[in-house]
């Protein structure tokens, strides 16, 4: 099965309790990060991938290899592959740790790299996977699926936010836990559920 997510934010402390960014509502980052491997391996099995679309963490410790190191153990304890599209916060030095580091999954490696973006069919229409939003003009059948923007939506309706604290979760009947990486219906019911939504308003 495929899996989404972004904005994960591993390690960064700036984001705990009131932030005005993007407020989380947690003391410390160990459980943050432990309320995301705990929601995220509840839903996603070992052989399944996940699109992370990006920023994975974001710790300043020094040396910078501690820090990877620390960043690299996190990751390796959630399930699946990860597909890592990559975010402003993520930096060229973690995408080379990581896949230095890399290991088989199954018939695949752990981790999958990119630059800037990936497009996916599924059920019948594609899906372009970005970290930041994309305007892409009238299109038929094409969303895009981004992170970056935290608790906001974009205002047009190709556009879903599918970060771990996202907006657009009101969309579903039900919401699921901290973390948790959506699952395709999940997305497909945001998806349609913005356009109803959207026909209503326009």
């Amino acid at each position: 099965m495929q899996f989404f997510t972004a904005d994960t934010h591993f390690f960064h402390e700036r984001l705990l309790g009131m932030s005005e960014f993007a407020p989380r509502p947690f003391l410390t980052v160990e459980d943050m990060n432990e309320t995301i491997i705990k929601n995220w391996n509840r839903r996603v099995g070992e052989n399944d991938v996940v699109y992370h679309l990006g920023d994975i963490a974001i710790l300043h410790t020094r040396p910078e290899k501690v820090a990877l190191e620390k960043i690299f153990e996190v990751l390796d304890q959630l399930n699946g592959r990860l597909v890592l599209i990559k975010g402003n916060h993520d930096s060229r030095a973690l995408f080379k740790y990581l896949e230095k580091h890399n290991h088989p999954v199954g018939n695949h490696q752990k981790f999958e790299f990119h630059d800037v973006g990936v497009l996916i069919k599924m059920n019948h229409r594609q899906y372009y996977m970005t970290h930041y939003p994309m305007m892409m003009g009238i299109v038929k059948q094409i969303i895009n699926l981004h992170g970056h923007i935290h608790h906001y939506a974009v205002p047009i309706k190709e556009n879903i936010n599918v970060g771990v604290d996202t907006p657009e979760t009101d969309y579903l009947k039900k919401k699921p836990p901290f973390g948790t990486p959506f699952s395709q219906a999940e997305i497909e019911e945001m998806v349609e559920g913005k356009a109803t939504d959207f026909a209503k308003r326009h």
